[in-house]
């Protein structure tokens, strides 16, 4: 049997019929591709590896005995991989028709191009934002100053948001939900480092690949509906906690020290500036109280963080 041309790749945590449900969508719309199909379980306690088992017996399955984080667990399957192609699937992502040829034929128009987002949608069917500029200190700022809205699309600090996403383009980076790679690309560069246990590890991946000469796409041809977070919604504490430490070690690992203390900085002058604002919402607007209470925790928990890491410059995983 030749190889196939893509093996897609899911990670799951407790996320059983998403999970089934994702793959259900994947087959149904896999059109006439030749692909392979692995789902990584990290440890779910739902039951998630016997039902996959029973409903697709196809799917290569690997058992995680703990939960590994998304980067390594993919980079368990990637080893594995006999695929051209990459296809990095969230277990909450659902394929539309025809968007894995669309991905595959962006991929394939020039050599250069190591990696290819699609067009994200929420459940509702607007448009999810995808693509973000790599952060930077100087980044760090601007979005804790709240200068983000002055600047977008008049510098190259702006972001993408005054983009409808309707057009191909070169792009910073698209975010993991779905991401087609080139095979080649994965075994010149290596896979996710293992570092970023939840968060970012997409980011340095694709920081990476441009480091080394490559280009990152975004097609609107291909769509790919994503509802974000199954994984992690029951646990904001951890989750948050997991997304500043790979702030962190991003910051750290592409711009130095300097960066990673400018970074800390900047949030610490951002949420000081900005606590008396939530309180004063808080005060004004007794139906607002519920989000504004959770902008002051999550707040004054930045600014505890940030100075005790201050303090001892580090980073620790979750």
């Amino acid at each position: 049997m030749s190889n196939p041309q893509i093996s897609v790749i899911i990670v799951s945590y407790n996320t059983r019929e998403m999970t089934l449900d994702c793959l259900r969508v994947l087959f149904e719309n896999m059109g006439d591709t030749r692909a392979e199909v692995f789902v990584v379980d990290n440890a779910s306690i739902d039951g998630s590896a016997a039902a996959i088992k029973a409903a697709f017996p196809s799917v290569q399955l690997i058992e995680n005995p703990e939960n590994a984080g998304f980067g390594a667990a993919n980079n368990l399957a990637m080893e594995r991989a006999r695929g051209e192609y990459f296809l990095l699937l969230n277990s909450d992502a659902f394929i539309r028709p025809g968007a894995i040829q669309a991905l595959i034929d962006t991929l394939q128009r020039d050599k250069d191009i190591a990696a290819v987002g699609p067009k994200l949608l929420n459940k509702d069917g607007t448009l999810q934002r995808s693509c973000w500029r790599f952060p930077s200190p100087g980044q760090a700022w601007i979005e804790n100053l709240g200068l983000a809205a002055l600047l977008r699309g008049r510098s190259r600090f702006g972001d993408y948001r005054r983009w409808a996403h309707d057009s191909e383009k070169p792009v910073d980076f698209a975010i993991g939900a779905c991401l087609l790679i080139k095979r080649d690309v994965y075994e010149k560069i290596g896979g996710f480092d293992p570092s970023f246990w939840m968060y970012a590890e997409e980011t340095d991946w694709q920081k990476r690949m441009r480091t080394a000469g490559y280009s990152i796409w975004f097609t609107p041809r291909a769509e790919v509906e994503h509802w974000g977070g199954a994984s992690g919604a029951s646990n904001k504490a951890r989750i948050s906690e997991s997304f500043f430490n790979s702030l962190d070690i991003y910051s750290r690992k592409h711009h130095g020290m300097i960066g990673l203390l400018s970074l800390r900085l900047a949030m610490i002058v951002g949420n000081t500036l900005r606590m008396p604002l939530w309180f004063g919402l808080w005060l004004a607007k007794p139906r607002g109280r519920t989000a504004a209470r959770e902008k002051l925790r999550l707040g004054w928990w930045l600014l505890r963080r940030q100075s005790t890491k201050w303090k001892l410059g580090g980073t620790a995983r979750p």
